[in-house]
């Protein structure tokens, strides 16, 4: 039997029964929406969470005080462990293959300007937290390159903080009370947006030395170091790591790589995308036993065709693969209308929840496709081998 003939059997046994076709390949395709659904959202989740971060660099090396790896408490929380002080950040200034070192001492605090009064967060840091954050001034300019112990007292609103205060206004050079203690503004910044539910706009940014007064600090919640563009952060991060032992006498300090928790982080979400993905694929073994029990039907049903068939002279080989290519045209179709079904599906969900991620990655259809196909095939091997073993006399005779 010619391939042609084969297919057109094949298409012709699938026509007969529309509807029965229908629903079976729905099975197919439900399973198929599911997971292109599931994991659009993973992976749309999953390249939002990792813009969020890489929005300030993947060269960005912290370190906070207290050695958590070892049972030391975290930042922001009380510890024995010795603080971070602004002279670490001016010894880790000195390193080679570093670009750029800001303390940062952070905390809430009353602001008041323009007869307007708003809370709002306050970042204690130096003149490159520009550089290692990769801000943007938009008018006026940032803080600047003084001696941390004696900078004076300026501040450098967020965008969202200006246009709650002054409005329209220019609020350059006026004053502006922070606590018990006030300031010069001297510069706006460029909106940035939000950072995993932070208002990065709505902040205060003012000399790190301020800020320990500020918020009665001794130390710094951390140090940003922003090591050379091509440079691997590991190096960099040992020298870090030396530097601060040699001025500590110990590791009393936790250092984390950009790089490092990225790459932890995509494994997380890669897992996660997985997880919701396998979820979708329960729905796929639903629609396989669907097709496996058609095609027994179909078999019992067609008995005489095939014992005909095998009488005619076709080879038990073509009648296994004409069943074989029923189940797998079926699972085709089915995880076609699938994956049609599915991306209409999560580009109607942006639509409606702009704010939620979406995307659907070409490499997730090609994959959901030959899934498809797989199951299929495999839903469809044992009613084939059972029609490809039959007595065409009893086949016959059973007609």
């Amino acid at each position: 039997m010619l391939a042609a003939d084969t297919l057109h059997l094949a298409a012709r046994s699938i026509s007969a029964q529309r509807l029965r076709s229908f629903l079976t390949l729905l099975g197919i395709a439900v399973g198929i929406a599911a997971v292109i659904l599931l994991t659009s959202i993973g992976e749309g989740i999953h390249r939002f969470v990792l813009g969020e971060f890489s929005q300030f660099g993947t060269n960005v090396i912290t370190a906070v005080p207290g050695k958590t790896k070892t049972g030391g408490a975290p930042s922001g929380l009380p510890s024995s462990a010795r603080p971070l002080s602004l002279e670490d950040a001016q010894a880790l200034a000195r390193l080679p293959q570093v670009v750029a070192v800001t303390p940062n001492v952070r905390g809430n605090a009353e602001v008041e300007g323009n007869g307007r009064t708003r809370r709002t967060l306050v970042y204690g840091v130096n003149a490159d937290s520009r550089v290692v954050f990769r801000s943007t001034v938009r008018s006026g300019q940032f803080l600047p390159d003084e001696d941390p112990g004696s900078a004076r007292a300026f501040v450098v609103l967020g965008a969202k903080l200006k246009e709650e205060l002054f409005g329209p206004d220019n609020p350059l050079g006026q004053r502006l009370r922070i606590g018990g203690l006030h300031f010069r503004i001297i510069g706006v910044m460029e909106p940035k947006g939000q950072f995993l539910g932070i208002d990065l706009d709505d902040t205060a940014f003012i000399p790190a030395g301020r800020a320990q007064e500020l918020f009665n600090r001794e130390g710094c919640d951390e140090i940003n170091v922003a090591a050379a563009a091509g440079v691997p952060a590991g190096p960099v991060a040992e020298r870090i790591r030396q530097r601060l032992i040699e001025r500590h006498g110990r590791e009393d300090f936790t250092i984390v790589t950009q790089e490092e928790m990225l790459k932890t982080l995509s494994n997380i979400l890669d897992v996660l995308t997985l997880a919701v993905g396998a979820l979708g694929g329960i729905s796929l073994l639903v629609g396989g036993v669907g097709i496996a029990t058609i095609m027994t039907i179909a078999v019992s049903e067609r008995t005489g065709e095939i014992g005909l068939l095998v009488a005619l002279g076709a080879r038990r080989r073509t009648i296994l693969l004409l069943f074989l290519g029923e189940a797998v045209a079926l699972s085709a179709l089915g995880g076609a209308f699938g994956l049609a079904l599915g991306f209409g599906l999560a580009q109607a969900l942006h639509f409606a929840l702009p704010a939620l991620p979406v995307h659907t990655p070409l490499s997730f259809v090609l994959l959901a496709e030959g899934i498809a196909i797989a199951i299929g095939l495999a839903a469809g091997v044992l009613p084939a081998r059972r029609a490809a073993r039959l007595d065409p006399v009893e086949a016959l005779r059973a007609e």
